[in-house]
């Protein structure tokens, strides 16, 4: 049962994502991405930004499974759809009039995490920090406001990261994969399948959005799948108090998490507003700085080549925290520490990153017929 909700998101998924393509001729006006010159645009042709259609369809057919085949174990997998629908709404607003501003879309995000509170019981019990622990306890409202900042704060990271083709939902998939191991490990079924319906959705679509990048997540797909993921983890921890660590989730989203955090950081150092988009997020540093392959080039195939040789260093990034958060998982010390080393390996790089001193050896240049690299002047990076 829980591969068929797999494959069927996946199908389901795969099969709405051709069909936009096909026929997005008829749909171009309304969802086509024509601004190619923003700080955050390095797609090379005008591509249809309605990603989260394709996705909710493949969560909507592994819901349909699970109601065939376990109609008593449903429950919490609708719940969490139901709950999403505000945020999903709104993102797909934005992608179809580009008149949603980010402010709207986080209220949006909010208002999914308070019905799911309500729909599932997806509140965070803790964070396995002394003190705070006591206060959530404490104070069941302080706990809810807890969890609604940080499932929008979650959302809203996902869509930070959603920069080049296969980026967010490669990493999607790594995390929403290993909640499925630790979901199968504790035994919470409903949990796994929803976690392997996410999979299988993001999977599909990156059929078509990796590498050619034929189609795009756009805010509703980003929001949408940042929302499945932080229910995921706030209810594996809720429904498994004292098994699973609250660490674990948090070290699983570190990535986009902390992509996020910093960037404010970063903006505000800079004086300059924090909701305003900018070029100097670590994706876009990892482009300019390693991704050195047809630098210049304004032809659609080496700047679409270019865009998808970015997001496999991001996959990489993202398994940093993957893997000893699966490794760890009930052991909030070492995901604590984890957590730390990560946020300092993260902070070195970038600053290797900003100030062109990116190691030799991770830099991707085009390669020329007799096996040498193509020599390639910092001045001309993009």
């Amino acid at each position: 049962m829980l591969l068929t909700v797999l494959f069927c998101a996946l199908l389901a998924s795969l099969a709405v994502g051709i069909v936009l393509i096909r026929t997005q001729n008829l749909h171009a006006r309304l969802t086509m991405d024509h601004d190619l010159g923003g700080v955050q645009k390095f797609h090379a042709t005008p591509t249809p930004r309605i990603g989260g259609v394709p996705m909710l369809a493949g969560l909507l057919a592994g819901g349909i499974v699970m109601l065939w085949a376990q109609p008593s174990e449903n429950d919490l997998f609708w719940g969490v759809l139901l709950a999403g629908v505000p945020v999903f709404i709104a993102g797909l607003v934005e992608d179809l009039t580009k008149k949603v501003s980010p402010l709207v879309r986080l209220l949006a995000a909010f208002i999914s995490a308070a019905i799911a509170m309500f729909s599932v019981g997806g509140v965070l019990p803790s964070l396995g920090i002394a003190g705070v622990d006591t206060v959530l306890a404490l104070y069941p409202a302080a706990a809810m406001l807890l969890t609604v900042f940080a499932v929008g704060g979650v959302c809203h990271s996902v869509n930070i990261i959603d920069g080049y083709n296969g980026l967010m939902g490669g990493v999607v998939v790594l995390v929403a994969g290993a909640i499925a191991i630790v979901s199968l490990a504790v035994g919470d079924i409903p949990l796994l399948a929803l976690s392997l319906a996410m999979v299988g959705t993001m999977l599909g679509f990156l059929v078509w959005n990796f590498p050619r990048g034929l189609i795009f997540a756009g805010d509703a797909g980003a929001y949408l799948a940042g929302f499945i993921l932080a229910e995921l983890a706030v209810l594996l921890v809720a429904r498994h108090p004292g098994v699973v660590s609250p660490w674990f989730p948090l070290l699983l989203l570190i990535y986009p998490v902390f992509e996020t955090l910093f960037s404010i950081w970063r903006r505000k150092k800079r004086q300059a507003a924090a909701g305003l988009p900018d070029s100097m997020h670590f994706h876009q540093m990892i482009y300019k700085r390693l991704v050195r392959w047809m630098v210049g080039s304004k032809e659609a195939k080496h700047m679409t080549r270019r865009n998808s040789l970015t997001a496999p260093y991001l996959w990489g990034v993202a398994l940093c925290s993957v893997i000893p958060a699966l490794l760890f998982w009930r052991h909030a010390w070492a995901l604590q520490l984890c957590a730390l080393l990560f946020v300092t390996a993260y902070i070195w790089a970038y600053r290797r990153l900003v100030t062109f001193r990116a190691p030799r050896r991770l830099v991707l240049r085009k390669v020329k017929p007799h096996g040498k690299p193509a020599l390639i002047k910092h001045k001309k990076a993009a």
